[in-house]
């Protein structure tokens, strides 16, 4: 092969990696922006949850104390 020909042919797959990389990258955009409103909506959910269900756990004020005070 020729220099020549070398050439054109390293120019040709930098020119289609980039292309590979722009599209890995818009994937990885798109990704995040789904990550952040999954995350986004599980603090809602979570939110919810501990509004719904009362804790298990009694506060200080609410629990008697020992027998031996």
């Amino acid at each position: 092969m020729i220099l020549k020909d070398r050439l054109t042919e390293l120019e040709s797959r930098i020119t289609f990696q980039d292309g590979t990389i722009e599209e890995l990258n818009d994937v990885i955009v798109k990704q995040q922006f789904q990550v952040d409103k999954l995350e986004k909506n599980l603090e809602m959910i979570k939110a919810q949850l501990k509004n719904l269900a009362p804790s298990p756990i009694a506060s200080e004020k609410e629990e008697t104390p020992p027998p031996h005070y």
